[in-house]
This record gives structure tokens, C-alpha cells and sequence, in this order.
């Protein structure tokens, strides 16, 4: 059990990020699991704003074929 909570910041604020760009599957691979999910914005730290955009990325580029739709 944890009492105290560790407080996450959004990368992409932090960074100063305006668009998250489907073409950088690099960056993507980071907020997807294992098996090709989309973390949750728990885990990812994102903001509601980023990680909406984030998973819009992420299925553009899954239609593209720069990430797996599953791996494994």
C-alpha cells in the first residue's frame, strides 16, 4: 500500500509539444504495451488533452502500418 501518490506530468506539456505527429512511430512505441494496447492515461502520465491526441496517433499510425495492431 502506498499512501503517498507520486505526481505525474505530462511529457508533452513539459516539452512544450503543439502536435503529436503519427509519423514518429518511435515516439509511439513508448505509449503502447507489450501487446499493442494503448496504455491508459494512469500509467502514461499524460494529460486528457495529449492522450487523446496520442491515441488518435496511434491508430493512424497502426492504418499506416508503422505500429502492429497486436503483437504476440
Amino acid at each position: 500500500m502506498h499512501n503517498k501518490q507520486e505526481t505525474k506530468f505530462c511529457s508533452f506539456c513539459v516539452n512544450n509539444v503543439k502536435f503529436i505527429d503519427y509519423k514518429n512511430w518511435q515516439q509511439l512505441k513508448k505509449f503502447t504495451s507489450s501487446y499493442g494496447k494503448i496504455v491508459p492515461k494512469r500509467r502514461s502520465g499524460a494529460c486528457s488533452k495529449h492522450q487523446r491526441n496520442l491515441a488518435q496517433a496511434i491508430k493512424r499510425a497502426r492504418f499506416m502500418a508503422l505500429l502492429p495492431f497486436v503483437s504476440k
